[in-house]
């Protein structure tokens, strides 16, 4: 019976064609077991070739070892290719700074894809069972997850990931194992409730079978299969959207605010997984509340506001997007201050400018063309020395609708927060002059007053 349902499984989602090469993650318990005997079995009649992947993470010491010799033992016996490897998992998440769990199966997983392109093998099969579908939901349930978390674990990937065995009860597995004397090896430490997985297992699930239901494991997945459907649906609507309003770049993905700020919640959502699925690779220990706070970040008050995401990602709100990158963005602000004289010039070497300045009549002024690079004012306005100098906390700039803060008026003409400090501020002994090209001062600017024009021209070194 429990080779139809796994013949079932395999056929319903399009696990296996005839030719495929499939690495089998073995553990060396009864899930994997299983499942590395069945695809054995049907080698023959599937035409497919079939490999066998252990990992030894050092944590169980003498029994970890034990495992590995087992699991070559039984590939000999099977007549199927065994690769196993090494590696001081404990180490590795302190060094890394991974949970166990994590790391562990971060180690197991990069392990599969490396043996998988080096032997050209084109799908990895893995042992998880109907239970483990059911723990995982009620799981991310507790955790607080969305219709993405309560659908479960996917039977198939993208990445060539399968799962044969999720239609199957692990008490079905294990009789299948006693019937063909597999004599599977036991992890003691999942006997132990000292992970959330394992006191599910080992204590929800039971106390939910006896007040319940006693098929609470069934009703599950079954709950997790409908949604599977409805997220489908919407799933692929939101990746057409994603697709149109992300951009790829050298740091990582970019999402237009703009545009995310109108697109319905559900969307959004599903929209900052991808995101965050495209740089990490998948989502894995990305709860809903992470994608909230992602959420919170497309919110105007939270401009250049920064996240920190699981496995080292993180979420930088930069006026009209929020970038999803690994890479540490630490904005740096340049001081530097320079008298500027009335008819000269002056380096401003911080920033790579050159400042020059003409006194001039107003009537020679209105014969000039017009130049970007150029603003003109009032000389006669001008108190004392002009001073070039960088962007400080509480500047303010005097505009026609009163008076403004440099920091909101960068903000509203979409400058990056790490161009600001760059923008040469200039000002006299009573206030700002200019902000670069951007704005010249209200109180400078030349009228039907004036007689003399000051041209100050700002260019590239």
């Amino acid at each position: 019976m429990i080779l139809n349902k796994i013949k079932n499984t395999i056929e319903r989602y399009n696990m296996i064609s005839e030719g495929d090469s499939i690495i089998v993650g073995l553990s060396g318990g009864p899930d994997s077991v299983c499942l590395l005997h069945v695809l054995s079995g049907l080698r023959e009649s599937m035409g497919i070739k079939v490999y066998a992947a252990h990992l030894n993470h050092q944590i169980r010491g003498i029994e970890a070892h034990r495992d590995a010799l087992y699991v070559s033992e039984l590939c000999r016996k099977e007549d199927i290719p065994c690769f196993i490897k090494s590696v001081d998992v404990p180490s590795y998440c302190r060094d890394n700074g991974y949970s166990l769990e994590e790391g562990a199966r971060k180690v197991r997983y990069d392990m599969f894809f490396e043996i998988k392109k080096n032997i050209g093998a084109n799908k990895i099969a893995i042992g998880h069972n109907m239970n483990d579908q059911a723990e995982t939901v009620l799981m991310r349930l507790m955790r607080g997850t969305g219709l993405q978390g309560l659908r479960g674990i996917e039977y198939t990937r993208e990445d060539g990931i399968i799962r044969p065995l999720l239609d199957v009860e692990r008490s079905e597995i294990e009789a299948y194992c006693e019937e063909h004397s597999l004599d599977p090896k036991i992890d003691k430490t999942n006997l132990e409730s000292i992970y959330s997985r394992n006191r599910i297992r080992l204590e929800l699930i039971p106390y939910m079978k006896e007040h319940f239901n006693p098929g609470v494991i069934e009703s599950v997945v079954r709950m997790s299969n409908s949604l599977k459907n409805d997220g489908d649906y919407i799933d692929s609507e939101a990746e057409k959207i994603y697709r149109d309003i992300s951009e790829k770049t050298n740091d990582g993905i970019e999402l237009s605010v703009p545009e995310c700020t109108e697109l319905h919640q559900a969307i959004l959502s599903r929209v900052i997984r991808y995101s965050i699925r495209d740089v990490l690779g998948d989502t894995n220990f990305v709860d809903m509340k992470h994608i909230y706070d992602v959420e919170e970040l497309f919110e105007e008050s939270k401009n250049n506001k920064m996240l920190n995401l699981p496995r080292g990602l993180f979420a930088y709100r930069k006026d009209d997007v929020v970038l999803f990158t690994m890479n540490e963005i630490k904005y740096e602000d340049i001081e530097y201050s320079h008298n500027i004289p009335k008819n000269g010039f002056v380096k401003v070497k911080e920033t790579g400018l050159i400042i020059e300045t003409k006194q001039m009549s107003m009537s020679r002024f209105k014969g000039m063309k017009k130049d970007p690079e150029s603003i003109c004012v009032d000389a006669d306005k001008i108190e004392g020395e002009i001073k070039v100098r960088n962007r400080q906390a509480g500047d303010k700039i005097k505009l026609k609708a009163g008076s403004k803060k440099l920091k909101d008026l960068f903000i509203d003409l979409k400058i990056p927060r790490e161009m600001r400090s760059r923008i040469p501020v200039i000002e006299d002994e009573n206030g700002i002059i200019a902000a670069g090209t951007y704005r010249t001062g209200e109180n400078y600017i030349p009228d039907l007053k004036t007689k003399e024009v000051l041209k100050i021209t700002i260019k590239k070194l």
